[in-house]
This record gives structure tokens, sequence and C-alpha cells, in this order.
């Protein structure tokens, strides 16, 4: 039963706080502590996404730190276009993976880019980010 004076008691199942995630998802820790070490500052922006393909890849050398950090470059990766490129927003597939999907309705899988680039170098995530940013 409905009564309208009462309002929403609590959120519809489901219910997304779309600034909310976008906040967690760009905390990205490990990722910022490796390049902060490194003399790089993660402003968001593409310029850092840059100055991150351009860093020596010691962490591919820790099997434990590689799988999070290719994760964290995913979510940085996918922070960057959200903040950058207009329409952009983050979204969830049901399995709970966090996705772009542009205004276009094409949907990127950030996190998987982001442990490709943390295993290998290859795509750059600046290169992503351009292939993303020109559609």
């Amino acid at each position: 039963m409905k009564i309208p004076f009462l309002g929403h008691r609590r959120e519809e199942p489901g219910a997304r706080d779309p600034e909310g995630i976008a906040e967690l998802l760009s905390e990205c820790e490990l990722l910022r502590s490796h390049a902060s070490q490194e003399g790089v500052q993660l402003d968001d922006t593409a310029a850092s996404l840059e100055a991150l393909d351009q860093l020596v890849p010691r962490w591919r050398d820790d099997e434990e730190v590689l799988p999070w950090l290719g994760n964290d470059a995913g979510l940085y990766l996918g922070t960057v276009i959200v903040r950058t490129v207009p329409g952009a927003a983050w979204d969830l597939w049901p399995s709970g993976q966090p996705v772009i999907r542009l205004a276009s309705g094409r949907e990127f899988d950030v996190v998987a880019a982001g442990h490709e680039w943390a295993a290998s170098g290859v795509p750059e995530l600046s290169q992503l980010y351009a292939e993303v940013a020109e559609t």
C-alpha cells in the first residue's frame, strides 16, 4: 500500500547512486601510491594517463600486486573518461563488473583494459582514452 504523504521510506531495490559509485571507483589507492612514488601526479586528466604509460613497470615482477594494480588502472582510466568525456558514466553489469557507458550506448570494460595494460603495457591507457574520447 502506497500512502503519498508518507513518502518513500527506503530506496527501491536496484536503485543506484551514480555519484557515490563514481566516488568509490575513483579511489584507486594502490595505483595512486605507485604513481606518487614515481613522481606522477594523478589528477584525473588525459595527460596523467600518458604519464602512467611512461612508468617503468616494476609491478610486473610481483604476482600479488599485478592484478590489484591492473584493477586500479582500469578504474582510473574509467574515472578519467567519466570526468572528461561528455555523456560517459559508470554502469554495473549484472555480475557487478563496473563498465563505462558512453552517450552512444556503447559499453567499455575498463577493468579488463587495465589488467591488460598492467600485464603487458599494451594497449596504452592514453591510447584507449583517445579511442573512447573520439566516439
